[in-house]
């Protein structure tokens, strides 16, 4: 019987310990994973001068667009700098809203379009968005694993005794258009070449 108790006890102690190494765990890997993104996000604001210069010397009369990505070229630099998730975010969200209007003037200039350094540059930008966007996944996964398994029993009790807090991950629009799909962005896009 006394190795009986002994046993469970051990099994019960290593279980203790797995439980309290997951939340530490899994801390540290959220908060790399939001480095990863201000990571990211830094390199997509180092891209973007490359592609304002390449592209500048085709589209003289397109300045608007310029100004634009300049201007969110800065805002993304600071997001990064600041290591804030909220402001990399939106950051990240005006970058994704200027990609499509610089490859509407691309596409619909042919010249444009054969440009090889503009090619390179908008497939180089476009990998690192993806980029972003997976960052931004696996922090919202590493998320929901930890708050995931602070609220569930058993591993809720050492959540408790160790007053693990529950993470907030990347922050969304609570309301408004981000939880609206319109009819024409369910559409399947369509491609020439």
């Amino acid at each position: 019987m006394f190795y009986f108790v002994v046993i469970v006890l051990g099994i019960l102690v290593l279980w203790l310990i797995s439980t309290y190494n997951f939340f530490v765990t899994s801390a540290t890997r959220v908060g790399a994973a939001i480095q990863e993104i201000g990571n990211q996000l830094k390199r997509q604001a180092d891209l973007i001068p490359n592609l304002e210069a390449s592209v500048k010397g085709y589209l003289k009369h397109e300045k608007g667009i310029f100004d634009e990505l300049a201007s969110v070229r800065k805002s993304v630099t600071e997001a990064a700098k600041s290591g804030d998730l909220k402001r990399m975010a939106d950051a990240g969200k005006k970058l994704s809203e200027v990609l499509p209007k610089i490859q509407v003037v691309v596409e619909s200039n042919p010249e444009i379009k054969g440009a090889e350094v503009v090619t390179n540059l908008m497939d180089e930008l476009r990998d690192t968005s993806d980029k972003v966007m997976y960052a931004r996944r696996l922090l919202i996964d590493l998320t929901a694993d930890y708050n995931v398994k602070r609220v569930t029993f058993p591993s809720s009790l050492v959540a408790g005794v160790f007053k693990f807090k529950a993470l907030k991950g990347l922050e969304t629009e609570e309301e408004g258009d981000a939880f609206k799909v319109s009819s024409e962005e369910m559409k399947t896009p369509k491609v020439n070449l």
